[in-house]
């Protein structure tokens, strides 16, 4: 792969998946690049690990660092999967049919299955944070922000688009050699981290995101953007539990 391809890849990965005030390239790669995008949960989550243990360096209590680093992964990626993952949770029990689902999922409104998704996932995520800032296991915050990025790829490469329109769709299907290559890029870098606690993550991240694939058949029939976030949200709670067991 060329350097321009890399530095392509690189920024449509972080325009895609982030807000932060970069350029975007000149144009995106069709399908896209995927194996760039734990690259891009590389850099939200350096972010957010290093000021919630800049807080905790400076005496702040661990669950008030836990917020910070919530706070800039939500700011830093303008809250995309913590949107999938609401939008999944309504439509998957709000809806007894695939089109009543679908319809359910693209509309904006948050209901009831929504908001209790959000705060039971986001409650589970911030737990797991304090208890490894508390323990001195940062690095594992940005682990898990690298590698709850590769179920995307492997959930957008697997399985088919259920809706046949929206984000995910318009961007195509990308090659499973570059959802394998999101799954190496992202162990590699967790390895650097975590250690041996990453095979435990990754198991974790991949159970995870496997029993949400296997609802999603079910209930719409395949995969849609909202369901690449909502792997993102349980993949990293799972990722970051099985930290917490591991380190």
């Amino acid at each position: 792969m060329r350097q321009n391809d890399l530095v392509r890849d690189l920024r449509a990965a972080l325009s895609l998946l982030t807000r932060l005030p970069l350029p975007p390239p000149l144009e995106f790669p069709v399908p896209p690049a995927c194996w760039a995008w734990p690259l891009a949960g590389l850099a939200v989550g350096g972010l957010a690990a290093t000021l919630a243990q800049g807080a905790v360096w400076v005496g702040l209590p661990a669950g008030v660092a836990a917020v910070a680093a919530l706070m800039v992964l939500t700011l830093a990626t303008g809250a995309l999967h913590e949107d999938g993952l609401a939008d999944c949770a309504d439509g998957f029990w709000g809806g007894w049919t695939r089109e009543r689902r679908l319809e359910i999922m693209k509309d904006s409104h948050i209901g009831s299955y929504g908001v209790m998704a959000l705060l039971l996932v986001t409650l589970g995520r911030w737990a797991a944070m304090a208890a490894l800032l508390a323990a001195g296991h940062w690095p594992a915050l940005i682990a898990g922000a690298t590698l709850s990025r590769a179920p995307m790829a492997a959930l957008m490469a697997l399985m088919p688009n259920a809706r046949g329109s929206g984000l995910s769709a318009s961007v195509g299907q990308p090659a499973r050699s570059q959802a394998l290559m999101a799954t190496l890029v992202a162990t590699l870098i967790a390895l650097a981290l975590t250690g041996f606690a990453t095979a435990a993550m990754l198991l974790a991240a991949g159970l995870a995101s496997l029993a949400l694939a296997r609802l999603a058949q079910a209930r719409i029939g395949g995969q849609t953007g909202d369901v690449l976030g909502a792997s993102q949200q349980l993949s990293e709670l799972a990722a970051l539990s099985a930290a917490l067991l591991a380190l």
